[in-house]
């Protein structure tokens, strides 16, 4: 009789039927058993099926779990978990930053009650899904990842602890939850879906398509994009309304004459050495070449001297002033891609400063602080872009960033979340459960200030 059974993220076929010729199966006719990847168990149940053979199945050990939620899904909630569900309980749900994404993932984990894995970037991630979990089920909750090793039928981990552990784990879940599915594109972390043989899986996301092309793979690996929402579409609703608006500045005299040179030794460059950058791989390339050419090298360092230049243009901070007087009783957010730059402005205009040097106690103070209104803005560079529990904000300032429209949507998702405010209930005392929209007028505002003829007016364009 055939027989699936598991080890080390392989289902295991023995006494496979003779035309079981699926281009992932691995056959060895010596000892009449044939081998699948950890992830095509669902699809080698399925080929089983159609050819109507009947097998014993050892694979999986997972009993089943009763859970409930108290969650009631928004319309767009419940035609995403529907599209999921449709389409065998695979598949990448592309929902805006502050939508709601974790309320369908825990609206699939009732829906399943098979233990469950939800995978997460960053340890922040890795704290609020654990604690999501354990106060919306009556469950214990493992965790891999900060220091904690513990399985349980519900468990969440980092990706650096799933890729470590998903052989020995492999046939343990029936369902994984890939949170900020876009990583899974990583080259090591691919391994973590492939080892593992849960049927059921989903991605979350804001921004599903990588430049690299990688999201193919994810595709592959979890399902297809089954869903998706813009942001335009829950604006006004369930998002709070928004204007972008974007400032030029000028560089002053000074400042442009350093750009000019910087950037035209970077140029001369590429032009006598007859290279052309049209992509982040392209840009690579020179990198690799800066390391056996010195004017390679030279080049380089003088475009990113043009870089700083634009980036800490004096017209930049002076813009930011406006603004920050302008939004003086608003929650606002400053986004940089220079932590020199976030220290210049924190010691200017005294807001607390977050950065990759920032430590996770610190900033979780910082955060809380700005929560609790005891701070009404913030700096940062880059570490709030993603996998961050952001208190609402409901003004945002994009000083410099990179081209990247995942960064971009990040950003901007900041300052969409529903936002509440206190209102009076039956009693007439104050309540906050009433959502209002995020302003005083009446809509949240993304500012992106950009230096005027320079490159960053292409940057801030392939973002858009």
């Amino acid at each position: 009789m055939t027989r699936l059974s598991f080890e080390e993220g392989t289902v295991r076929v023995t006494d496979p039927p003779a035309d079981l010729d699926r281009p992932w199966v691995e056959s060895d006719p010596r000892t009449k058993t044939a081998r699948a990847p950890g992830y095509r168990y669902a699809d080698l149940r399925d080929a089983l099926d159609e050819r109507g053979v009947d097998y014993e199945d050892g694979v999986l050990d997972t009993p089943a779990l009763d859970l409930t939620t108290s969650y009631e899904l928004r319309d767009y909630q419940r035609a995403a978990l529907d599209a999921w569900q449709e389409n065998g309980n695979r598949g990448v749900l592309e929902l805006p930053t502050g939508s709601g994404k974790t309320v369908v993932a825990v609206a699939a984990i009732a829906a399943l009650g098979v233990p469950t894995l939800v995978v997460v970037p960053t340890i922040d991630l890795l704290e609020q899904w654990r604690r999501e979990l354990e106060t919306e089920f009556d469950c214990e909750v493992g965790q891999f990842g900060g220091g904690v090793q513990e399985f349980g039928p519900l468990t969440v981990s980092t990706y650096d602890s799933a890729y470590l552990r998903a052989d020995e784990v492999g046939d343990r879940f029936g369902f994984v939850v890939f949170d900020e599915v876009h990583h899974l594109g990583g080259e090591g972390y691919r391994d973590i879906a492939r080892l593992l043989a849960a049927p059921a899986r989903m991605g979350l996301t804001a921004t599903f398509e990588r430049p690299d092309g990688a999201h193919e793979v994810v595709a592959d690996l979890v399902g297809p994009k089954v869903y998706d929402v813009a942001v335009d579409d829950l604006a006004g609703e369930h998002l709070a309304a928004y204007d972008i608006k974007r400032i030029s500045v000028e560089l002053n005299e000074a400042e442009r004459e350093r750009y000019e040179t910087a950037q035209g030794t970077f140029t001369d460059y590429l032009k006598r050495s007859n290279i052309q950058l049209r992509s982040g791989s392209d840009y690579q390339k020179l990198v690799v070449r800066s390391g056996t050419d010195p004017r390679a090298r030279e080049a380089l360092l003088a475009k990113q001297r043009a870089r700083d230049v634009m980036m800490h243009a004096d017209a930049k901070v002076d813009e930011l002033e406006a603004i920050l007087d302008r939004h003086r009783e608003d929650r606002v957010i400053v986004f940089t891609a220079s932590t020199d730059l976030v220290y210049r402005l924190s010691e200017r205009f005294l807001i607390p400063a977050i950065t990759h040097e920032t430590g996770a106690a610190e900033r979780r103070d910082v955060l809380r602080r700005f929560r609790e209104g005891t701070y009404s803005r913030v700096v940062a560079a880059n570490v709030l872009d993603e996998g961050v529990d952001v208190p609402d904000a409901n003004v945002a300032v994009v000083l410099s960033g990179s081209g990247s429209e995942r960064e971009f949507t990040q950003r901007l998702g900041r300052v969409l979340r529903p936002k509440r405010a206190a209102a009076e209930d039956a009693d007439g005392e104050a309540s906050t459960t009433a959502a209002v929209p995020a302003t005083r007028a009446g809509r949240a505002v993304l500012y992106e200030i950009v230096t005027r003829e320079t490159a960053e007016e292409r940057v801030a364009a392939r973002r858009r």
